[in-house]
């Protein structure tokens, strides 16, 4: 498919406009995601209807834990990456650069969704910004079908591309790494610096899409508590403090597997700098069963959703006039959407099998 996200340049190169490396491409050359590419004097995504991996899941996986909790949705990706982490643990999708996977269309996904019983459809495992064309027109069938839509992106767009997906997106985990600092990003994940996600950010908040913010802290090269508290800051100056704000465990993977888990300890003084900050919902991920999973009311402090891991095991919430708040104190809650009743059920993952429906094809 001919990308929706890119102009010709007066030198006769193509410039993309999905992402904020702005690849600038002749004729026959692929941008650094690895899957879209200039052919007949067109910048193309050669990835258009092909995904790598599909599955149901839970939103609290994503992690998405104020908007439409306790919901599923049909998670999937393609190949292919705008950034190039040295410690991803889905590289063997997001760092193979190749037009192939099952062939799918956006009326099938969405068919596939609605037969699971999903509630949305997020675009995941890989970074969807470099498939927006194709999300794009999966988006939209799926909004006028009655499914939300959810990026888990790292946030590195461009105004256009964000303005592009406001056309079907509901909500967005924006993933920071290493606490945003330049030294990392530049050494780790092959970018300048984070000042393209601060962009999308407001982008995002002036479209109204609901965003949760996380940070993989990285032990030894990616925790400093001072970058982190600067993150806040600037998190909390753009979309204010009421942003979900998720501290992730480091799993050693792919070109770090030399570095140990984030300890416990560092997540959680990262929450706590999240909370002197100002931040009125502060999390720690990837470590089931500890306090920090759940989300307290933040006038009495008492648990209003108990969580361990991706399950939801209380919720002190009570609906009044569209609004949630605090069974014990009536404060409000900020939830997007409603609470979604399969957060009781007991299997929330669920294996597609997509080569049922789909045949494995290469371009």
């Amino acid at each position: 498919m001919e990308a929706v996200l890119s102009r010709r340049l007066p030198d006769g190169r193509i410039e993309c406009l999905a992402c904020a490396r702005r690849c600038k491409l002749r004729e026959g050359q692929t941008g650094f995601c690895g899957v879209r590419t200039v052919r007949g004097g067109a910048l193309r995504l050669d990835v258009y209807g092909l995904i790598s991996a599909i599955a149901v899941d839970p939103i609290e996986k994503k992690p998405l834990t104020h908007f439409y909790p306790g919901a599923l949705v049909l998670s999937f990706s393609t190949f292919g990456c705008n950034w190039a982490c040295q410690y991803c643990q889905n590289y063997e999708l997001s760092q193979r650069r190749r037009a192939e996977g099952f062939e799918v269309t956006p009326e099938l996904l969405v068919k596939i969704a609605e037969s699971y019983g999903a509630h949305g459809i997020t675009y995941t495992y890989n970074e969807p910004t470099i498939f927006i064309e194709f999300a794009h027109d999966v988006g939209v069938l799926a909004r006028a079908r009655g499914l939300f839509n959810t990026f888990v992106t790292n946030g590195y767009m461009t105004p256009e591309a964000v303005r592009y997906a406001s056309e079907f997106l509901d909500a967005a985990t924006v993933d920071f790494k290493g606490n945003a600092d330049e030294k990392f990003l530049r050494r780790y994940v092959y970018v300048q610096d984070a000042e393209p996600i601060f962009e999308t950010l407001s982008e995002l908040k002036k479209y109204g899409i609901w965003v949760e913010v996380t940070d993989l802290v990285v032990p030894q090269i990616g925790d400093d508590l001072e970058k982190a508290r600067r993150l806040v800051r600037r998190v909390i100056d753009i979309l204010g403090p009421d942003v979900p704000m998720h501290f992730l465990r480091f799993h050693p993977d792919y070109n770090l597997r030399h570095l140990p888990p984030t300890p416990v300890e560092t997540l959680e003084k990262h929450v706590e700098v999240a909370r002197e900050e100002g931040a009125r919902f502060a999390y720690v991920g990837n470590v089931p069963g500890h306090k920090y999973e759940h989300t307290y009311c933040p006038e009495c402090g008492r648990v209003v959703i108990r969580r361990r891991g991706f399950d939801i095991l209380e919720i002190n919430l009570e609906e009044r006039g569209g609004e949630y708040r605090c069974r014990f104190c009536g404060a409000k809650i900020p939830i997007r959407g409603r609470v979604a009743p399969t957060w009781r059920d007991e299997l929330r993952f669920i294996h597609v099998p997509i080569h049922a429906y789909a045949r494995w094809v290469k371009r």
